[in-house]
């Protein structure tokens, strides 16, 4: 630590620009410093144990818990040095745990987390992250506020609700669903001035009709996850009128042939559809360029129509727009494994698809490295602003080991 404080004091001096006191600048250098040192435990007390002469535990608690500084302003600066830095290809959206033993932090409740992969006590947090095929980093964040939560919401919790002043959850905010906080953050993100064209996101999100629309009026391309269960017929399905009997009002065009699900379309069209495509390096030894194995699979891209009622109404005229289905369908397996919706252009091509639709994998690593090595899950705070602060430091500190680690990368290797 000793080798990059210099660093960090200047990039935690440019996060924190908007800081009026000194005092928050001292504490919030600690506190990233903290989160950055070696130490199982990133809470509050062990953090103070090992920073010696900053490690004032009642200062730390104090600037993380009840401050009053915005986590906008930081994030905005972090957004801004962030895109500079990685360049990035795409936006990711995508949600993630926080397990917790009692129900008195903010928006704790029972609910499903892909952390424990089940119905848990825990908080969940949305976050947005830029990313490319070598960095990412995330951006923004939004606490989940479940109908528990909500006194407007029929299934409010009497007990939940009696604790929101307490843990500073805004007398305004009510129940917003998961999909819905995405956008808001893509909204904000861009009002800061950090413009990415393209969004990736798993099928929690995909497969919500009101996502992808929602995108799609904002102007943004998507390769999103989706379930086998989404609806579409192919992209040479046209609308047609049938014949009118003179009785009632005359028919108006419709599709012939009902929609059917996206794993049926793929197997129609067989795998022998299906394409190698390779689409980066894992991180086991193999025969790749730097001699890591390549990660490989087969895949179907077929141009389709989805369908739905959202769909449709949202439609002008009758004929259903394109996009393209990508399925993957490895050599061994009987059936299609996992399928992506895309509305990138009619041209792009097969290794493309691949590789955006893989780019997720960028949003794990973020997490995992966040949750072992750099105290994201370890806040013990009870507030809805102390949350917010916390994954805001620690997002700070992720983007500081980015930024060690693309420094390192030579200028005639790195990637475009």
């Amino acid at each position: 630590m000793d080798q990059v404080r210099e660093d960090l004091e200047a990039f935690t001096a440019e996060m924190f620009e908007a800081f009026t006191r000194a005092d928050q600048h001292r504490w919030g250098q600690a506190y990233v410093r903290g989160l950055l040192l070696d130490g199982r435990r990133k809470s509050v007390e062990p953090m103070a144990a090992r920073l010696g002469e900053d490690g004032n535990r009642q200062a730390l608690a104090h600037f993380v818990t009840s401050s009053p500084w915005s986590p906008a302003q930081v994030r905005a600066r972090l957004a801004w040095r962030m895109h500079e830095a990685i360049k990035p290809s795409a936006l990711i959206v995508d949600d993630t745990g926080f397990l917790k033993d009692g129900d008195a932090s903010a928006c704790v409740s029972r609910q499903y987390t892909g952390t424990a992969g089940k119905v848990t006590n825990c908080q969940v947090g949305v976050s947005l992250h830029l990313a490319r095929d070598h960095a990412s980093t995330p951006v923004n964040w939004r606490l989940f506020l479940p109908t528990t939560w909500d006194p407007a919401s029929p299934q409010a919790d009497p007990l939940k609700v009696a604790r929101r002043e307490r843990v500073g959850i805004p007398a305004d905010l009510g129940h917003v669903e998961k999909w819905q906080l995405a956008l808001d953050m893509i909204d904000e993100t861009r009002s800061w001035g950090v413009e990415v064209p393209l969004v990736l996101a798993d099928a929690g999100y995909g497969d919500t009709i009101a996502f992808r629309l929602g995108l799609n009026q904002r102007g943004l391309h998507y390769v999103v996850g989706i379930s086998a269960r989404p609806t579409a017929h192919p992209a040479a399905a046209q609308p047609v009128i049938p014949p009118y009997n003179g009785i009632g009002r005359p028919p108006v065009a419709r599709y012939p042939d009902p929609a059917r699900n996206v794993k049926a379309l793929v197997i129609e069209a067989g795998r022998g559809a299906a394409r190698p495509v390779s689409w980066r390096e894992g991180s086991r030894p193999g025969g790749g360029r730097t001699g890591l194995k390549r990660m490989y699979s087969r895949f179907v891209a077929l141009r389709i129509r989805p369908a739905g009622r959202e769909i449709r109404e949202a439609t002008e005229g009758v004929e259903l727009a394109e996009c393209w289905l990508l399925a993957e369908w490895p050599a061994k397996e009987a059936e299609p494994v996992q399928f992506w919706l895309s509305d990138l252009p009619a041209d792009t091509p097969l290794t493309t698809l691949v590789r955006l639709a893989k780019l997720r994998w960028r949003i794990e690593h973020d997490y995992r490295e966040m949750k072992q090595a750099l105290g994201l899950a370890h806040f013990e705070g009870r507030t809805f602003n102390g949350w917010h602060h916390h994954v805001t430091l620690a997002s700070l500190a992720h983007a500081f080991c980015t930024l060690r680690r693309l420094a390192r990368v030579p200028k005639e290797t790195a990637p475009a």
